[in-house]
């Protein structure tokens, strides 16, 4: 990495054109890409004046939302860290502050402890006018080992894990989207998970860098905006995109015949999309199949917090049931188990920044190697194949080894079914839990799920019967994590007892 990488450009050079969107229920307010990095160059002065220096953390805790960019920005062209804490897992008090070193805490909850500040008052310091002798923000350079964020693992078990990204795989992972990807001016990205998890974050330095456009929203208004927006590329988790085909389909049974899927689909996503970009957890392949032929092709990817981006289908390189080809600046190894390791050429970080003894040791091997834990195989092409946890695989007391990722799968492709998770309580057979679409959940699909589902396994693998919840799994029980993956210890928690009464669900025939 050098003065010259993308990072580094965009904290000495002004971007040219592009605007920055952001979505709300009740409208939408955009600014010019130069009017932001205006905005953020006054407000890193505002925050230099309050003592904000290079090396300092500060950490924001809030909403998508501008004041969230323009804070990121400004502590990009201090060379201040950033600390982003999702909504709904923090809370803005003076431990958070002592615990993460945080020297000044933006949010948008109500908050009284010293060093918190209200994210609204973000706004008024950027619009400030300067004061005519006001010194200049002194010149930055990124180098690769230089930690900009720590970010939070939104993993399914124990309290999360921060981790210290640098700049030098940031810079890594753009440049490889770049390539591939080719963002440009005319396209606008569509971003509504959290900012607090850096990838969302990668678009908008795409497009300070590229000149496009991006629209910021949230999960809670982003069905809504799609259509108004007219985005070209949306980012997206594979929970978002089956609930987007399960109305895309109620919306086919009302119009009985009158609209087919792909103007059905266009409807809901605008006109002018190019691509749907899919990844941080397993897509079902009935719902890539579905936006494919419906004319939205999806392109899956892989990668952790701990290794950023690792591989991604693409237009002109893409393999049905493969996450892609691996990136470049990335190196995929495979041990005697099968478990995926990733070496990088820049690394996120060779440790975690703050996790319980030993859990560092757990996933970083010598020289920022990554053991992934999750099973995988590369075929004779270069595409990466992943089957599923390392964890996840269930034995049975007759020693059969069951992987159960694609059997969750299986399940999923019924649109009466949101999540399945698999569980083995006495080792001899497996047992489902169900998250069920809609409610009331629609027992007969989800029982004749479960027998086509076991109809095309061997005997060890078949589900000897299936729990059907009485609540959806979501982020807000805590059954789902930020980025909508089953949190497994949980669901079997909330569960145990049902899973043991061999009465219990729906059995298979």
């Amino acid at each position: 990495m050098n003065e010259d990488s993308t990072l580094n450009r965009i904290v000495s050079v002004p971007p040219h054109g592009g605007r920055i969107s952001f979505a709300r229920l009740d409208g939408t307010e955009s600014l010019s890409l130069s009017e932001l990095y205006e905005r953020a160059g006054r407000l890193a002065r505002r925050l230099r004046d309050r003592g904000i220096e290079p090396g300092d953390r500060i950490g924001i805790l809030a909403a998508n939302c501008l004041e969230w960019v323009l804070l990121d920005l400004a502590a990009l062209l201090l060379k201040a860290e950033t600390a982003g804490f999702e909504p709904g897992k923090f809370d803005p008090d003076a431990g958070l502050a002592a615990r993460y070193d945080i020297k000044l805490l933006f949010t948008d909850r109500p908050a009284t402890a010293p060093g918190t500040v209200p994210v609204g008052e973000v706004r008024a310091l950027s619009e400030e006018p300067e004061e005519p002798d006001a010194d200049p923000l002194e010149p930055v350079v990124w180098g690769p080992r230089d930690v900009t964020t720590v970010k939070f693992t939104s993993g399914s078990t124990g309290p999360p894990k921060g981790l210290g990204a640098t700049a030098g795989s940031i810079d890594g992972s753009l440049s490889a989207v770049q390539e591939i990807f080719e963002h440009s001016p005319g396209d606008d990205l569509f971003v509504f998970l959290p900012l607090s998890l850096l990838q969302q974050r990668y678009w908008i330095y795409s497009a300070l860098a590229h000149g496009h456009d991006v629209t910021v929203t949230t999960y809670e208004a982003a069905f809504a905006a799609l259509r108004r927006v007219q985005p070209t590329v949306v980012m997206g988790v594979p929970a978002f995109y089956e609930t987007a085909k399960r109305q895309i389909e109620a919306r086919l049974r009302r119009a009985d015949g009158a609209q087919t899927p792909a103007q059905a689909a266009r409807r809901m996503f605008g006109d002018r999309i190019r691509y749907l970009w899919t990844g941080s957890a397993p897509a079902a392949p009935a719902t890539l199949a579905f936006f494919t032929e419906a004319g939205l092709p999806i392109y899956e990817g892989y990668g952790l917090n701990e290794t950023c981006i690792v591989a991604k289908n693409h237009p002109g390189a893409s393999r049905e049931g493969s996450v892609g080809r691996v990136l470049p600046g990335k190196e995929v190894l495979l041990d005697e188990d099968g478990v995926i390791h990733v070496r990088s050429d820049h690394p996120v970080n060779d440790h975690y920044a703050y996790a319980a003894p030993g859990d560092s040791e757990r996933v970083f091997e010598p020289g920022g190697t990554v053991r992934t834990g999750d099973l995988g195989h590369i075929d004779e092409d270069g595409f990466l194949f992943v089957r599923g946890r390392a964890d996840d695989v269930i034995v049975l007391d007759n020693g059969r080894k069951v992987v159960v990722r694609p059997i969750e799968e299986s399940m999923r492709s019924s649109p009466a079914v949101a999540e399945c998770v698999l569980f083995c309580p006495a080792q001899t057979d497996l047992v489902g839990v169900v998250s069920p679409a809609s409610l009331p959940a629609d027992l007969d699909a989800i029982a004749a799920q479960l027998a086509a589902t076991n109809a095309a396994l061997a005997k060890d693998e078949r589900i000897s019967r299936v729990i059907v919840a009485d609540t959806p799994f979501g982020i807000g029980n805590g059954l789902l994590t930020s980025q909508y993956k089953p949190r497994r210890a949980r669901i079997l928690a909330a569960h145990q007892g049902a899973i043991h009464d061999s009465k219990e669900g729906i059995h298979a025939i």
